[in-house]
């Protein structure tokens, strides 16, 4: 069984679309974090100004001079120090921006004329303790990472399709005709599949947070998501769940999505005779919950949001209310995700198996 594993993944890997596809993967995750650190710029509002890593290590002394929980008289002192007023040009003092922390408390506790607005930390966040710090460099990875997966699964797609559909050019015949080509080999494909999927999303998920390690350091990751600028949609999630959190989540969320798209398209790629149909298909299906007229305050939205493509989209299956204590509404992706590799391993197999030849 070990061997035809291993033969079902080299005949996976050794097809030049998928190291053509996985290469173009890797290298748009290298451009998007290089040129996202690149183009960082910060301002102390005290002379000193830069783009790349002298405005990542602005914005780290910045943090740091203002860094752990956020009160009420800590606000004042950064209105008082680092907000800006709106001055002479009439700019509104809430959009100037000179760094991450002036531009999160400038948001949330600023007038137009970088005066405090009279808001309170507890009429924001409640009860909750905010701790803040340098989170900018963990949010801008996350970002990247959404786009990086989708576009992602799409390629998931691609190296999966073949598996089942790649052999009714006439293999199917010596396959299906042997000892166990209904039984061991299908097993083999299905399991061979599941694996590249995962071992190629490792590998994207580790070049990530790799890199971003490299640019950024570790400093941010036991901050809250909920002091940030507004232009996160990460800061969105009504949760007061801290950087390093936020990132084990959608990495959790990258996996799950990969075994559900693995499983939808492992179902096609059986079911189909054409690789191009089964691609087209999986596609279809994989896409096709963005386009359901569901609002997010509807009931069924917690049913479609579980879908691969919301895994990997993460930030509305993060949003949905939580359930008890620390664990979100999202830890029900891993079932969801099950269930559907499941699905598409068992119907995939039979429909292998039952493919008759001639």
């Amino acid at each position: 069984m070990k061997k035809l594993i291993w033969l079902e993944l080299r005949k996976i890997f050794s097809k030049r679309l998928t190291q053509f596809a996985l290469a173009v993967g890797l290298l748009l995750s290298a451009l998007l974090a290089f040129s996202t650190w690149q183009n960082k710029y910060a301002s102390d509002g005290a002379g000193n100004e830069g783009t790349g890593r002298t405005a990542v290590e602005i914005d780290k002394a910045v943090a740091a001079r203002y860094s752990g929980i956020l009160t009420d008289e800590k606000v004042q002192q950064m209105i008082a120090e680092i907000v800006p007023e709106s001055g002479e040009n009439g700019l509104n003092a809430i959009y100037l921006y000179q760094n991450t922390i002036q531009s999160a408390v400038s948001a949330r506790f600023s007038d137009i004329n970088g005066n405090w607005n009279g808001l309170r930390v507890s009429d924001l966040f409640g009860d909750e303790s905010i701790k803040i710090g340098y989170v900018d460099g963990w949010l801008s990875t996350s970002r990247n990472m959404t786009s990086i997966l989708v576009a992602f699964s799409f390629f998931i797609i691609m190296m999966i399709a073949p598996v089942f559909c790649g052999e009714y050019s006439g293999v199917d015949n010596i396959i299906l005709s042997s000892k166990y080509g209904r039984t061991k080999c299908a097993e083999a494909k299905v399991i061979a599949g599941i694996m590249a999927a995962l071992i190629t999303t490792a590998i994207v998920l580790a070049v990530n947070l790799l890199m971003a390690l490299a640019f950024y350091g570790s400093e941010g990751l036991d901050c809250s998501i909920l002091f940030a600028q507004l232009t996160y949609i990460e800061g969105g999630i009504p949760f007061n769940i801290t950087c390093g959190t936020l990132l084990v989540y959608q990495s959790v969320l990258a996996v799950t999505g990969t075994i559900g798209v693995t499983g939808i398209t492992l179902l096609f790629s059986a079911a189909c005779k054409n690789q191009m149909i089964a691609l087209v298909a999986s596609v279809a299906v994989y896409a096709l919950p963005l386009l359901l007229p569901v609002a997010e305050t509807s009931a069924l939205f917690r049913l479609v949001v579980l879908l691969p493509i919301y895994h990997a989209q993460f930030v509305s299956l993060m949003s949905v209310a939580q359930m008890s204590g620390i664990l979100l509404y999202a830890i029900w992706a891993v079932p969801a995700a099950l269930i559907l590799i499941a699905a598409g391993s068992i119907f995939s197999r039979r429909v292998f198996a039952g493919h008759q030849v001639s």
